[in-house]
């Protein structure tokens, strides 16, 4: 794909989150440790999931996979802004741009598709418990991770078919950190209507209709763990109501943003930094509060880690 060189504009400004002196220093140290923490945590839920046989279920072979979706997606924009903190003028290239603009889709589709698996790998394993592994075999997990990425890979593509050509010859300024489709495309030079119903359809209403799709998978899986009062019921309770409560925390402001991409709103910043930065760090979190079998092997490993490191500096 080439990109049009016949764009006056070679680079865009990025207001950022905040003019002012003091708070961006603050938010130079806040999220340095939001981001740290992030990666850290979705990298710990990886390795935990690699090194301990006993999580070699379909359901944390999957949620591994989002972990490192998610340290990706809090990877694409996230350390740019955290330099911009420190520097007075907040640039990116044209090339910078549409690339945040492809990872942002890429990653944001990838994880729409896994996060679907995930509920249909909950729906089998509670509604057809005796035909749990059959089905949710290892050529289906890996089926389900490649059919994530290539869908995130289709999309990413579909939403800069049309912009990369689009002529950019005045305004540069992007109100917000990072490159986001519904931004950038206001600032071309022609009319971006049709651009605009084209990305509803293909990420305000998909996002959406999966959202709402998601949520009829968990209640019928809900309903069904409800039927049941044993203790491994309990924990299919507590599953699902984690891997809800990250749907919800994802798709929100996906919705939110996508669905009315020709309004300002003055919380999109707000979330735009919520479904970047705090969704990823949410995830670990919640899950590994929620999941008694990830927080035991986390222990391990980290107990492993300690003793290791506590004999190579045995003299």
């Amino acid at each position: 794909m080439a990109w049009n060189n016949q764009s006056v504009v070679t680079e865009f400004i990025l207001r950022g989150l905040s003019s002012s002196w003091e708070l961006q220093i603050f938010y130079f140290l806040f999220f340095s440790i939001v981001y740290a923490s992030t990666v850290l945590g979705n990298l710990l839920i990886v390795l935990t999931i690699m090194s301990e046989p006993r999580l070699r279920s379909p359901m944390y072979f999957l949620l591994g996979n989002l972990s490192f979706i998610d340290m990706s997606l809090a990877s694409f924009a996230t350390p740019k802004m955290i330099a911009d903190f420190l520097s007075e003028y907040k640039a990116i290239s044209f090339e910078g741009c549409i690339t945040q603009i492809f990872f942002l889709h890429l990653l944001g589709g990838a994880e729409i598709v896994l996060l679907i698996s995930m509920s249909f790998d909950r729906y089998v394993a509670i509604c057809k418990p005796l035909r749990y592994l059959t089905i949710m075999n290892r050529r289906m997990c890996v089926g389900l991770v490649t059919l994530s990425w290539i869908v995130g890979i289709f999309h990413a593509l579909s939403q800069l078919a049309f912009t990369v050509n689009l002529p950019f010859c005045g305004p540069n300024e992007v109100d917000s950190f990072f490159c986001d489709l519904p931004l950038v495309i206001k600032l071309a030079c022609v009319d971006t209507y049709i651009l605009g119903v084209f990305m509803i359809s293909t990420s305000g209403m998909i996002a959406l209709v999966c959202f709402i799709l998601l949520v009829i998978s968990y209640t019928i899986i809900l309903v069904t763990v409800r039927q049941h009062s044993s203790g491994g019921s309990s924990k299919a309770l507590s599953t699902c109501s984690a891997h809800f409560t990250v749907v919800t925390l994802f798709f929100g402001p996906c919705i939110f943003i996508y669905v009315w991409p020709f309004t300002n709103f003055p919380k999109d910043k707000v979330l735009s930094v919520f479904y970047t930065i705090f969704t990823p760090l949410l995830n670990p979190v919640i899950y590994t509060l929620r999941n008694k079998d990830v927080k035991d092997s986390m222990r391990k490993l980290s107990s492993r880690i300690f003793k290791s490191r506590k004999t190579d500096h045995t003299p």
